[in-house]
């Protein structure tokens, strides 16, 4: 079998290690990847990113398995393209994309199908967002209503902070077409959870728990980003918690999906917030599987990924489980000077020779230029680890951190001390 995954960051560089254990799959294709998928003599990558150079790919290449690891082409509609010309793919088409391309739908949609989440209004002018916030202070949270790679999304805990962020996205344009609505909603207190199922449209199939970490700097605090760290199992998310996500959230979407004429088959991401009380609320919906939460997830799943997704796509899930190890997993992303803003680039990387046990390095934002690695992006790697405790995957993965060196590097000293209190 042949497996064409579309993208470049950490996420597929995990799902092209991962597939690439498969027993069935004989070649993987990555386009474009990054530096990490080029030193694997197991994948190849290809430097196509136009959905008809892609198609006409699969094509010719015979591809039995397209996977599409980034919103971006799903929001545009690779999938529905695909499809047009018989070719197997995992994703959501486009109009199934929307819960994660615009908020505003993903909003009036939780509100139609009574699925929990924060109160909310959208704007299209900054008079109307002001005057609002004026009679909603902070704590509140301002979000452009497009995709902006995880960075459109202000938690503002003070009013000047919060008419700053109406500011920068609706006449500043700091998100361009993202940000010409915005959605304000109320600040939610609880701890987060990242929650990812595998749909195939009407089975679904759900992966381990994780938690993210989304603020720059330790203690979360600083601008929001794309994620500087994840792990896996979340212990936040108990057998009661679950069980209310599956029946709140995962199942009421699928089916209101359907009463809506739109089949939803790939990965659905939902961010959760879990009060005090044990209550939850859907903060937002994604098309895809989180990054870097995918990374410590396959480190830690049993199973053949490529038979689950290739299921997935044939509408065959009904009857498919996933088996978990018992151990935890977690990634430190390691960033670039200037992340999430003005990422600084072009620096070189150094990696140590020899890896520790239960540790793997993904890459994100690298590239190979002349042999050496080179950052290429805000993310550039996410330090992976695995062990009996998160205490002891933690250390394993900080270990391995400081042997890695490249200049200006970011990086969070706390992932998972959350789970660790």
């Amino acid at each position: 079998m042949k497996v064409l995954i579309i993208g470049g960051g950490g996420r597929e560089h995990a799902l092209a290690w991962k597939i690439s254990q498969s027993q069935a799959v004989k070649k993987i294709y990555v386009a474009p990847g990054n530096g990490g998928t080029g030193l694997d003599d197991n994948i190849e990558n290809i430097d196509i990113t136009e959905n008809q150079d892609l198609i006409s790919f699969a094509i010719e290449q015979k591809i039995d398995l397209t996977i599409v690891g980034p919103e971006a082409p799903l929001a545009i509609g690779i999938v529905d393209a695909f499809m047009k010309n018989n070719l197997t793919i995992f994703g959501p088409t486009k109009a199934a994309a929307q819960l994660e391309s615009s908020k505003e739908y993903s909003k009036n949609f939780m509100a139609r199908h009574k699925i929990p989440t924060a109160k909310f209004s959208t704007f299209e002018d900054t008079k109307s967002a002001h005057e609002y916030l004026k009679n909603n202070p902070a704590p509140i949270v301002i979000k452009a209503d497009g995709l902006a790679s995880g960075k459109g999304v202000v938690v503002a805990m003070t009013d000047d902070e919060a008419h700053k962020a109406v500011d920068s996205m609706l006449s500043d344009k700091l998100y361009g077409n993202a940000g010409t609505k915005i959605i304000i909603e109320e600040f939610l207190k609880g701890e987060e959870a990242s929650f990812i199922v595998i749909c195939d449209g009407s089975t679904v199939l759900p992966l381990d728990s994780s938690q993210d970490h989304k603020r720059l700097l330790d203690n979360d605090v600083g601008p929001n980003t794309g994620g500087m760290g994840a792990y896996s199992p979340a212990p936040i998310v108990t057998a009661e918690i679950n069980k209310k996500i599956m029946d709140q959230v995962i199942i009421p979407t699928i089916e209101g999906m359907k009463k809506e004429g739109i089949k939803f088959s790939g990965f659905l991401y939902a961010g959760i917030i879990v009060d005090a009380n044990n209550n939850i609320k859907t903060l937002e919906f994604n098309c895809r599987m989180g990054d870097p939460e995918t990374q410590p997830l396959l480190f830690r799943m049993q199973d053949d990924l490529f038979t689950v997704l290739l299921k997935a796509a044939k509408q065959e899930l009904k009857g498919v489980e996933i088996n978990w190890d018992n151990e935890y997993a977690i990634t430190i992303v390691m960033a670039s000077k200037g992340y999430p803003t003005k990422p600084i680039l072009g620096g070189e990387i150094n990696l140590p020779d020899m890896q520790e046990k239960d540790t793997i390095i993904f890459h994100a934002g690298t590239i190979l230029k002349n042999n050496k690695l080179i950052t290429s992006g805000g993310r550039v790697l996410g330090i992976t680890a695995k062990g009996k405790t998160l205490e002891i995957a933690k250390n394993k993965a900080y270990n391995m951190l400081r042997k890695v060196k490249f200049d200006g590097v970011q990086f969070r000293t706390d992932i998972g001390k959350k789970a660790l209190n």
